[in-house]
Parts: C-alpha cells; sequence; structure tokens
C-alpha cells in the first residue's frame, strides 16, 4: 500500500520561470521585482513573540505579509563566469555605468529573527557567487543601495520617521558620505530644496513609497549583506513602533549587529558606537564637531 506524503503547509522561495531574469539587461531594463513579502503560512510565524507579530498583514486567503520591506542592489566590476542565473533573491541583472553590473534583489520581507527570516537568508546563501567578491569582485566605485519601505506611509514619511536614528548608518558608512552619488540632504530634510543641485544623489533618497539608502557601502560577502539586513530591521522595528524611543536604547539593541560585523572586535565596535552619537547630533541639530568634519558637508 502507498504511503501518503504529508503536505509542508510553508512558503517556499523559488524562481518563475522568467528567463530574463537570467541575463544581464541593458541599464534600467531587468523585469519588475516579485513581491516576495506576501504568501508566508502559519508556520512560518507560529513562533515569532506577539511584539514581532504586529509587523505582520493578515491576508484575505489566511495567508501573512509584512508590513516593513526591503531590497537591495549589488553592484559588480565584473559577474562570476556561469552565475549568471535566475535566482530566486534577484528580479534580475542589468549594465551599471558607475562600477560595471547590477543586481537587484526581489521586493523582500523586512523580518525578525526566525523561520520566515532564515528563508530570506537561505537565497542570499544561494546567490553567493553574485553576492561574494571572491567569484564576483568589485571596487570602491561600486555601491550597495537600500530600499525600504512601510506598508501605509509614503517615502518622505518613512524618512521623517528613522531619521532619528541614521546616525549608525552615517557612522558606518561614513567614508561613502562624501561621495558624489550620495552626498545631497545628508541631514534627512524632509522639504530639503534639491532645486540648487538637481541632483538624485541624495544620501536616502525618497522614491514614491520608499526610501533608497544610497550610502551603503558594496557588498562582498552573503554575512555583510544578512548583518545589514538585521540592522534595517532594528532601524525601521524601532523607528515606527516605538516613535518616541531614545538613542541609547536603540544604540543597545544594534550592538551586537555591530560587533559581529566587526568579527567581535570590542574596540571598533565601540568607536562606531560614539561616532554614531555625533553623527546622530549632525542629523537632529546639524552639529559639526571635529569627529565628523571630514566626513560630512556641513550643511
Amino acid at each position: 500500500m502507498a504511503t501518503k506524503t504529508k503536505k509542508i503547509d510553508e512558503l517556499v522561495y523559488t524562481t518563475d520561470g522568467n528567463s530574463e531574469r537570467g541575463e544581464v539587461q541593458h541599464y534600467h531594463r531587468k523585469p519588475h521585482p516579485r513581491e516576495l513579502q506576501n504568501g508566508a503560512k502559519h508556520t512560518d510565524v507560529a513562533q515569532l513573540k506577539p511584539n514581532q507579530k504586529q509587523n505582520l498583514i493578515k491576508l484575505e486567503n489566511g495567508d501573512y505579509s509584512t508590513k516593513f520591506t526591503i531590497g537591495f542592489e549589488v553592484e559588480k566590476n565584473s559577474l562570476s563566469r556561469g552565475a549568471v542565473k535566475e535566482y530566486p533573491l534577484f528580479c534580475g541583472f542589468e549594465r551599471d555605468g558607475s562600477c560595471g553590473y547590477e543586481a537587484v534583489t526581489n521586493i523582500l520581507p523586512l523580518l525578525p529573527s526566525g523561520k520566515w527570516r532564515n528563508k530570506v537568508f537561505s537565497m542570499m546563501v544561494d546567490a553567493k557567487r553574485i553576492i561574494e567578491d571572491q567569484y564576483s569582485p568589485s571596487d570602491r566605485r561600486c555601491g550597495g543601495h537600500c530600499t525600504i519601505a512601510v506598508d501605509g506611509l509614503n517615502g518622505a514619511e518613512i524618512m521623517d520617521k528613522v531619521r532619528k536614528h541614521c546616525g549608525i548608518i552615517w557612522a558606518l558608512f561614513r567614508n561613502r558620505l562624501s561621495n558624489s552619488y550620495c552626498s545631497h540632504n545628508q541631514r534627512l530634510i524632509t522639504d530639503y530644496d534639491h532645486t540648487s543641485d538637481g541632483s538624485r544623489y541624495h544620501t536616502a533618497l525618497v522614491k514614491g513609497n520608499c526610501l533608497e539608502f544610497r550610502v551603503i557601502a558594496r557588498f562582498q560577502s552573503v554575512k555583510q549583506m544578512m548583518r545589514r539586513y538585521e540592522l534595517f530591521y532594528e532601524l525601521v522595528d524601532f523607528s515606527i513602533n516605538k516613535p518616541n524611543g531614545k538613542q541609547k536604547d536603540f544604540l543597545k539593541i544594534v550592538k551586537p549587529i555591530i560587533l559581529s560585523m566587526y568579527e567581535g572586535d570590542v574596540a571598533k565596535t565601540e568607536e562606531i558606537m560614539t561616532l554614531a552619537v555625533k553623527m546622530q547630533d549632525y542629523i537632529d541639530n546639524g552639529t559639526n564637531c571635529d569627529e565628523i568634519r571630514e566626513f560630512v558637508r556641513g550643511w
């Protein structure tokens, strides 16, 4: 007698069979991103704590979506031979004028630690021949833009909420602040008058219902992408759900992530945490002290 196989009712990330996703396209000609924030099952979210589930959306069919989403751009000088193919992680590949090539992720759910996040991380591991520098090299001309969105908010509203805790982002990527491709509106002023420079090259750029952090440095490893994902989850979660939260409390939450970024180097981590406070004072008040003067524009 045949044995019945029990159906596993959980989210599985696969490719969608669009061959154009596995080919390098001309600039801005890649396929539209897939919305991977939708479709989680009960088993994917069952272990989350009640305060974490507040960031989920229950869909009419019983599945789950997320209030927070994220996407990454992975710029590379060259792509590993044979590695350009369709991946669940990427919506596609295109040529990039500043660096060479660019792999852009689909719209990803931005989640706390758990089963669903592990599936997102698994997609990153599967795409290591694109992300890792040992396979697909990059240099300092390349960037690693990160775009976030929050259900029910537009990009300007997101920027207004997260700006009070972006000092840690500026501290981590301080050497990118002087890059001409991401040096405008470093203080994240919502009504910033960009007509004088006519530039879209903002440190964080409002794009409709999204906010694109252009200041993020290139991706050189899968671990690096994972840590940045974790950091942005904490940034968005704290900014949205604790609007009156203090900077010191936020920095305490993200400190273990920063420590992992620096391979357990306590001294370097403390240096970054201290610099984050100075950067936040600059964002909030325009204070341009000696510790950050070489990195920021000062206006």
